[in-house]
This record gives C-alpha cells, sequence and structure tokens, in this order.
C-alpha cells in the first residue's frame, strides 16, 4: 500500500511539472518570448529600394530576438509615409526625402536615414550604349528621343520603362535627372525596381532606372557624364543622381521600432546595407 502511494504521488509530480512547462512558467531561456509569453509585432512598409535591407535585418533580428516577429512589406515610398501617418505600419520605409505636403500635413512624422543608394540608368547587356549626358537621358524619358542612333547606339527604336507614381525611385529620378519635365506617356510603368530589371532584361530596346543594388550581369548601367555608378562614385560625389534611404517613425523612435532601426544602423546592420549593395551611413 505504501509503495503504491508513493507511485501514485510520483506520477502527480510529473503531472504537474508537465504543466508548468506547458504554461510557460518555466522557460529555457529568458529571451524566448517577451510580454507576457506574447510576441512583439513590428509592421514595416514602403519602398522596394529599402525592402531588402529591411528584410535581412529583421530575419536577423528575429533570430536572435525569437520574442519580436518583423512583418516586411513593399509598396513604394509613398505608400510607406502614408501607412506609417496613418498609423497602419510602425515604420514607414522611403528612398525619396519627405515631401512638402507630407511634412506639412504630419509635422510629427521623423526620418532616420539608414543608407545611401544611387540610381542607375540600364539598358540590356547586348545594347552598345556606354554612356550618356543628363540632358541626353531626360530627353529619352521625355520622349524627345526615340531611338538609340540619336545618342550613339545602334538603330533600335526605344522602350522607356520608368516606375510607377508614388515610388521614391520615381520621385528622386524626376528631381535629379528631368529638371521639371513630364515622362513620355508611352513608358511602361513597373511596381519595384525588380519588375524594371526584369523588363530590361527580357527587352533589347528598353532603358530604365533602379537601385545600384539591383545591377548585375542581367542588365547593364550606363555612364552618365562619363561618371559610372559605384559605391565609391556615390561616396565621393562625383556620380550625382544619388540619394538617402529612409526609415520613417510617427514622432521619435521607441520601443521595438527604436531597436529595429538601432540594429540596422549598429556595425553589424551596417554590414547589412553593405552586402545588399548599398552604402552604409558610416562611410
Amino acid at each position: 500500500m505504501e509503495k503504491n502511494t508513493k507511485v501514485i504521488g510520483l506520477v502527480f509530480l510529473v503531472i504537474i511539472i508537465s504543466g508548468i512547462l506547458l504554461h510557460g512558467h518555466i522557460t529555457s531561456r529568458p529571451d524566448d518570448v517577451g510580454n507576457g509569453g506574447e510576441q512583439e509585432k513590428l509592421t514595416v512598409a514602403g519602398s522596394t529600394t529599402v525592402q531588402p535591407i529591411a528584410s535581412v535585418a529583421s530575419e536577423s533580428y528575429m533570430k536572435n530576438h525569437p520574442g519580436a516577429l518583423i512583418a516586411i512589406q513593399g509598396g513604394g515610398s509613398g505608400t510607406g509615409v502614408k501607412m506609417v501617418a496613418e498609423g497602419t505600419a510602425d515604420i514607414g520605409m522611403s528612398s525619396r526625402d519627405l515631401k512638402e505636403a507630407e511634412i506639412n500635413a504630419h509635422p510629427d512624422l521623423k526620418t532616420h536615414t539608414v543608407a545611401y543608394d544611387g540610381i542607375a540608368v540600364a539598358v540590356h547587356p547586348s545594347n552598345s550604349l556606354d554612356d550618356l549626358t543628363k540632358e541626353q537621358i531626360g530627353d529619352i524619358f521625355s520622349g524627345k528621343i526615340t531611338n538609340f542612333k540619336e545618342v550613339g547606339g545602334e538603330d533600335l527604336e526605344i522602350v522607356v520603362v520608368i516606375r510607377e507614381e508614388g515610388s521614391g525611385t520615381r520621385a528622386t529620378f524626376e528631381k535629379l535627372v528631368m529638371n521639371k519635365v513630364d515622362t513620355t506617356e508611352n513608358a511602361l510603368q513597373k511596381p519595384s525596381n525588380g519588375a524594371v530589371k526584369a523588363t530590361i532584361k527580357s527587352n533589347e530596346n528598353a532603358i530604365g532606372y533602379l537601385g545600384i543594388a539591383y545591377i548585375d550581369e542581367s542588365v547593364k548601367a550606363v555612364k552618365i557624364d562619363g561618371i559610372m555608378p559605384s559605391k565609391e562614385t556615390i561616396r565621393s560625389g562625383e556620380y550625382q543622381v544619388s540619394r538617402g534611404l529612409y526609415m520613417i517613425t510617427k514622432g521619435e523612435a521607441s520601443g521595438l521600432a527604436k531597436e529595429f532601426i538601432d540594429f540596422i544602423l549598429s556595425d553589424y546592420g551596417q554590414q547589412i546595407v553593405e552586402e545588399e549593395g548599398f552604402i552604409g551611413v558610416a562611410e
């Protein structure tokens, strides 16, 4: 009888310990989860240029902070600014400066520069064109020049590829290159840097603009006024079609938003920036 009582007592002890473990009262590591066992969530939305930085950084951050859940989505810089201003995103990503209208409507928005980038003008690898002046590029994208032979290239009708309205890449390109001249109505509009790249890659007649991080052997960047876009020429200021990349918060960054931005600005985060093809802010 005494032996049976001990066995029953041991069974009850195992059940109690199992219940404690299952309900999270005993944890194997103090940083497994936060906020009473619930994950802390962060929504980041906007620029498809900044998106690769945010995506890789979020994976690394969540791996080391299992209590954090960071959701990254694109949509363009305008979408990022709008969502953070409305409170539907915690951080807005932007590849352009805030517009005056946005500042006036939402004076509490704060920008945090996390990287620098250049905008490359790219053609199909088979295109013999190597160098264009800023004026020639403006004439091509406005529709004034319609054949590559007019700028020293082959006899090919030009297909202009641009970003959609709300894109930070488009806004910066128009500000730095177009000089208030409208883009041709015949241009193909694409929703992301990746889509612009895919179009140029598949069309020998295409010319478009995209962040330098998207340049590889499948598309060919041309020099602008004799200067090839690169980290070195952007950093030195020689290549002038460049910009800052931003994360935007409503008010001063706090909580997980601040921690995530600080992570990207850390030495390790800036290494991610460089590995993704952009230029670190500390350089």
